[in-house]
């Protein structure tokens, strides 16, 4: 049921990020983090993402600006570095607090109560329709990369900003889609530099099965992005970013709570 579930959320969210407002790490970082532990959920998601979007790259890199994706890119990966390495930090930190619910024992860590709270507060800006039409100025560009960069190296949430950033860069519409992509590969893979190195032992031995989950989210992503390319189109699929949003805004509170 694991499997299905995360492959059926990857294929649905690569294929949707394409001409929506939420992308693929958003979505999926929450639905690894019901089987895995928080820091091996957000590593996990990366590798998908970071294999997701070298994909997309490959169907979408002539698009690309590349005088933009220095311009926003390279803050966005130095920051990144330090969104990771604070996320490493902040998983070593004890137990905030314990309690019990009838037989059932749960324990709300530091870094559960704040990827917790990133999570429900994407989700609620997801519901803003005011936040849909947030478009920063071209001038901001380098700071929107570096704000971009760090909230994807510590949680994984950094499509939505990226994108308002990148709205008023004067982009056509494909050359938007590819320069987005083309920046996130860039903190993919400068984020799980920083993970690879700061994932605890206990971790990685409690986490042996994320290998098949990966593969299956990585296959599901390439093919809801082949279909989504196919069908790339103005589109806005509110509802279904709404009841996106409010799934994720429950997940949020349960990781928050120390109840997943």
């Amino acid at each position: 049921m694991d499997l299905v579930l995360i492959g059926l959320a990857a294929f649905f969210t690569a294929g949707l990020t394409l001409f929506s407002g939420f992308g693929l790490g958003t979505i999926l970082m929450p639905v690894f983090a019901l089987f895995f532990p928080v820091p091996v959920a957000i590593a996990a998601t990366a590798v998908v993402h970071l294999a997701n979007n070298l994909f997309k790259f490959g169907l979408m890199a002539r698009d690309a600006n590349w005088r933009v994706v220095l311009r926003f890119g390279l803050p966005a990966a130095a920051a990144a570095l330090l969104g990771a390495s604070l996320l490493n930090w902040i998983d070593s930190m004890p137990v905030l607090l314990g309690y019990q619910v009838g037989a059932c024992r749960f324990e709300v860590t530091p870094v559960k109560a704040l990827i917790g709270v990133l999570i429900a507060a994407f989700a609620m800006l997801e519901l803003s329709s005011r936040f849909q039409a947030l478009a920063f100025p071209a001038r901001l560009l380098s700071l929107g990369g570096a704000i971009s960069g760090f909230l994807g190296g510590l949680s994984g949430n950094q499509g939505a900003l990226r994108s308002a950033f990148l709205l008023k860069a004067g982009l056509s519409k494909e050359a938007f889609v590819a320069t987005g992509v083309v920046a996130a590969v860039i903190v993919d893979a400068v984020r799980l530099v920083v993970y690879g190195a700061g994932v605890p032992g206990e971790h990685v031995a409690r986490s042996a099965g994320i290998v098949w989950p990966v593969a299956v989210a990585t296959v599901c992503a390439f093919t809801g992005s082949y279909l989504g390319k196919r069908v790339l189109r103005k589109v806005t699929l509110r509802a279904v970013q709404f009841t996106v949003a409010w799934a994720m805004l429950l997940i949020g509170v349960a990781l928050a709570l120390g109840l997943a």
